[in-house]
């Protein structure tokens, strides 16, 4: 009873750790949508996600021939893994420098680059993408334990605990626009990661929340100074 319970927990955890790109993500994302249809984006593609993790689950025998090689360059062995990750951070370059572009210009034009994007489309980009994020979440369950209702509450857990954070998450980023180019260029940074992965370099995932984490807390400090700047 007392593994049981500590793997859940420890899963959860991980589950909520390995969750924070996609969230980040889905929360800017949403972003770009009428302030009316935020909110439902963001619940759909957390309960996207959701469902992508445990479809993924339910598949274990075929998720585990996505690591197995699919076809060879000289002596680098290529999987359907490899693949989707590569691919994925790609997709995450080009959409964190379109956004980044279109905050950038929208200080000089606002006129033309304020148009509210379509609700489908953005859903569309956030499943294409928790596709990608779930599989290295699902591997790392599937690597902890061998029980699939363990598995499958431990993400349930996680991903409610994410749609809760994802409000709070979402009002912050858009009241400090810093901020926003801030999760922007994580996005940049979480895409490069997935590149790596996919050519088989790992970059342990601490380093990438540790660079976060101290981009969060120079612009705490820069915040703090601005405040302490205007009183005086």
């Amino acid at each position: 009873m007392l593994e049981i319970v500590f793997s859940l927990f420890t899963l959860t955890i991980l589950e909520i750790v390995l969750g924070i790109d996609n969230l980040v993500f889905i929360s800017v994302i949403s972003a770009r949508l009428p302030p009316e249809k935020q909110k439902k984006a963001r619940q759909f593609g957390l309960c996207l996600a959701w469902v992508s993790r445990l479809i993924l689950l339910a598949s274990a025998i075929w998720l585990s021939r996505l690591t197995a090689p699919l076809f060879s360059v000289a002596d680098f062995a290529v999987s359907i893994r490899d693949i989707f990750l590569f691919c994925g951070g790609l997709f995450l370059l080009v959409k964190a420098t379109q956004e980044i572009h279109h905050e950038m210009t929208s200080l000089t034009e606002p006129e033309r680059t304020a148009k509210p994007k379509r609700f489908w489309p953005i859903i569309f980009q956030i499943g294409i993408l928790d596709i990608v994020f779930s599989l290295d979440s699902v591997i790392t369950a599937i690597g902890l334990t061998q029980r699939f209702w363990i598995m499958a509450v431990s993400i349930t857990i996680a991903i409610i605990i994410m749609i809760s954070a994802s409000e709070m998450m979402s009002r912050f980023i858009n009241k400090h626009p810093t901020i926003k180019i801030l999760a922007f260029s994580f996005l940049l940074l979480i895409g490069t990661m997935l590149i790596a992965d996919g050519l088989h370099y790992h970059v342990p995932r601490g380093y990438i929340y540790f660079a976060i984490c101290f981009s969060l807390f120079v612009e705490w400090l820069n915040s703090v100074h601005r405040k302490r700047s205007q009183k005086s």
